[in-house]
């Protein structure tokens, strides 16, 4: 079905999270507009986009952690969107996974 978040990821207690992944080298998100659409109807869920800044000669990587709500917003205004997470190089995907399912505790290998 279009739209549909590219993870879904099952928490210990059997709860579902939905993650789009997107990759930029600017501050653009190419979301399709079915994307949009799908993160927007289920944002009462656990629903997020996971944006990565692709590394430059001069910055460093960069992780961007949106929630499905913000899917418009972020459609259109880009990474100038408050995230719920965001950090430069070295990632806590531990703190993450939290943000993302904060009923369980979980470690990333």
């Amino acid at each position: 079905m279009p739209g549909i978040p590219d993870v879904l990821a099952c928490d210990d207690a059997g709860n579902f999270h939905f993650i789009e992944l997107k990759a930029t080298t600017g501050n653009v998100v190419d979301l399709r507009p079915h994307q949009v659409a799908w993160l927007s109807n289920h944002a009462m869920a656990s629903v997020w986009v996971l944006v990565r800044k692709v590394a430059t000669k001069t910055q460093p990587q960069k992780i961007y952690l949106y929630h499905g709500g913000d899917a418009m917003d972020l459609k259109m205004v880009g990474l100038k969107v408050e995230p719920a997470y965001y950090s430069e190089g070295d990632f806590d995907w531990n703190l993450i996974m939290d943000l993302i399912s904060p009923t369980k505790s979980h470690t990333i290998l």
